[in-house]
This record gives structure tokens, sequence and C-alpha cells, in this order.
């Protein structure tokens, strides 16, 4: 596990609560107020989802809410922003559903 246990402003991460969550079907530990992407790069998680239309493996770029790289599912709600949500106890999280390209589905179909 990468993480900085102790920072001069964030504190101890020792003094926080530890959180059970999921992700894709295993379990996993966070820290209290650490959001998703956080928690899931301490664990050495970097693919969180694919690209729609060329598979390509997508993880956190931007990590402040802009990029929308970092959607995952999250308790059966799609397009969650792991950069922006915090872990809750017993989350269930999922990579990013590769949703169909509807504009190629249609030209594919002519």
């Amino acid at each position: 596990m990468t993480r900085i246990m102790n920072h001069p402003v964030l504190g101890n991460v020792d003094d926080r609560e530890r959180i059970p969550f999921q992700f894709d079907g295993n379990t996993y530990e966070a820290y209290e107020h650490e959001t998703i992407a956080a928690a899931l790069l301490a664990n050495g998680i970097r693919k969180l989802r694919v690209h729609e239309d060329s598979g390509t493996p997508r993880g956190i770029y931007c990590n402040i809410g802009h990029c929308l790289e970092c959607r995952v599912t999250v308790n059966n709600q799609t397009n969650v922003r792991a950069c922006l949500t915090i872990v809750e106890k017993d989350m269930i999280i999922e990579s990013g559903k590769q949703h169909p390209n509807l504009v190629r589905r249609m030209v594919e179909q002519r």
C-alpha cells in the first residue's frame, strides 16, 4: 500500500478510522475522509474504467473533477467521479461501465 501516513497539514492517517469498501468484488481498506481515487491508488489500483470507443484503460488524470476520466459506478450509480467522492463504509464500487457509442451504432445500422 502506498499512502502518505503523516502529513504536516492533514495529520497522521493512523488517527483516522479504517473503512472497508469493495472494488470489482474485492475488499479493500480506506481511511475516513479519503476519496475513492486516493483509496484505490493507495491499494495499487490504477485502472478505473476503459475508454468508450477505443477500450483503452483509463485512470486518474486531473484529480480535481474536470476531466471525468475517473468515472466509476458506486452502489449502482454510474458515472461517479472517484476523485471527488469520499469513501463510505461498505461502499460497493465497480469499474466504470463501457457505455455503447450510440452515434457509432446508428452509423453502423445504415
